[in-house]
């Protein structure tokens, strides 16, 4: 089910304050999900509310569990970018269950509010792929490996698979091949370009094809040995 945002706002004429722009994902299904949403550069609000319900009962509301910019916390990987961003956690959601998520930024005298609604196993996004590392094995042939990304916390019941992007310049031009999905952690590249210098990442999605792939890992950057 895709999300169905609607918006709520009420506000004075001479201060119209921000909507937040909610985006919600789960990096470890089924029970690591969060939402997240950037905090405005200009005019912050005073303080947010965020809540959650099932879409047939809402009248049972559960709060969020707020998390402020640069906070450090558990539930989190390590941010990728430098973006001030919120984020709520929402704990023990249920399979197969449509939810509302509503999430208000409240102001002196005005609040504005996001709505979106969901379905866990349609967010499912992993957190990327770790430790991602090429080593020549022979002529024209490279070995790549990578982990798990280390939030993903069911492994054996929810396996992943991995795609790999590789990327080189021709003559100026440059070049990407996506390849997978594999259920290894290692594959061996052959007939590669000695002297040419490729670049690896690696991206993890459920088994099943639930959600989406993750972002890209960090790149590894490597040049084909002359041997």
């Amino acid at each position: 089910m895709k999300a169905n945002p609607a918006i709520t706002m009420k506000l004075d004429l001479f201060y119209p304050p921000s909507i937040p722009t909610v985006h919600c994902w789960c990096a470890s299904y089924p029970n690591r999900t969060f939402c997240s949403w950037p905090e405005p550069s200009q005019s912050p609000p005073l303080n947010y509310i965020a809540t959650y319900s099932e879409k047939h009962r809402q009248e049972v509301k559960h709060q969020c569990h707020l998390i402020q910019p640069g906070s450090s916390s558990s539930f989190l990987a390590p941010a990728s970018s430098s973006e001030q961003l919120w984020h709520c956690y929402l704990p023990n959601l249920k399979l197969l269950t449509d939810y509302i998520i509503n999430v208000t930024a409240v102001y002196s005298g005005a609040s504005s509010s996001h709505l979106a609604s969901f379905m866990l196993e349609d967010i499912v996004k992993p957190d990327p792929p770790v430790n991602v590392w090429v080593s020549p094995q022979d002529n024209r042939n490279l070995q790549v490996e990578w982990s798990p990304p280390p939030t993903w916390a069911y492994m054996e019941i929810f396996p992943l698979k991995y795609q790999v992007l590789y990327q080189w310049e021709n003559r100026g031009t440059p070049v990407s091949v996506n390849l997978g999905p594999f259920e290894n952690t290692k594959i061996e590249m052959k007939g590669l370009t000695p002297g040419r210098t490729y670049r690896f990442q690696v991206c993890a999605k459920e088994l099943l094809g639930l959600g989406e792939c993750s972002n890209w890992s960090s790149p590894f950057n490597i040049t084909v040995p002359h041997f």
